[in-house]
């Protein structure tokens, strides 16, 4: 089961939740959400993958968290617990099957159902985690560093194209595709039309690995 935390409730409470929730087949590319928009939902990502990033006016971007098969999405909690406008964007990254709950039945279920009270929060927890960890690296380390740690999580080959990457590490194109043929000069990768396949992964890793 995707979402465990609904295993105790009532048969027929599910099934009026279900009745009341919308299923939305979303594909790869789509905007779910964008920033000053209202929140109308809170989903719940059966399949594919959501990415939720904060955009510049310079038109940069950056990845605050993901959302995966399992998880829900707090940025929507948030807007619904406090009433307010999303304030990033939401950008389904593959193609997406996910439940949204409409605000009354989400409120309800946080109030009157603990397990799913513990799910909501425990996610509150550990995007909280990430996005800290986040401030610390885009503050403290240099962006090769970045880079190097996120190509060994990503690979050994990694379909993407250099934008994503930069966007990614909250960074633009260029510095990324230099730093990316820097990395090819050293024989640490190989650079081809939207791959990179590593071919010396212990160097990268020596670079990425925190101090």
């Amino acid at each position: 089961m995707r979402f465990p935390a609904f295993a105790g409730l009532a048969p027929a409470r599910l099934e009026r939740l279900l009745a009341a929730s919308q299923l939305l087949r979303v594909p790869a590319g789509s905007i779910l959400f964008d920033a000053d928009q209202p929140c109308r939902g809170f989903p719940l990502v059966l399949e594919g993958a959501v990415r939720v990033v904060m955009n510049a006016p310079s038109g940069r971007e950056i990845m605050l968290y993901r959302v995966d098969p399992g998880q829900g999405c707090i940025m929507s909690g948030g807007c619904l617990l406090g009433h307010s406008d999303y304030a990033a964007r939401g950008i389904a990254e593959e193609d997406v099957l996910l439940l949204s709950i409409p605000p009354a039945p989400f409120n309800e279920l946080m109030l009157e159902f603990e397990p799913f009270r513990r799910f909501v929060f425990g996610m509150y927890g550990e995007r909280l985690a990430e996005v800290m960890q986040l401030v610390e690296e885009v503050a403290f380390r240099r962006l090769d560093e970045r880079l190097a740690q996120l190509l060994i999580h990503r690979g050994p080959v990694i379909e993407a194209t250099h934008q994503k990457l930069a966007d990614e590490l909250g960074s633009v194109r260029e510095i990324v595709s230099r730093l990316l043929r820097s990395f090819e000069s050293r024989g640490w990768v190989k650079l081809e039309r939207e791959r990179i396949t590593l071919t010396d992964p212990k160097s990268l890793a020596a670079l990425g690995a925190p101090a």
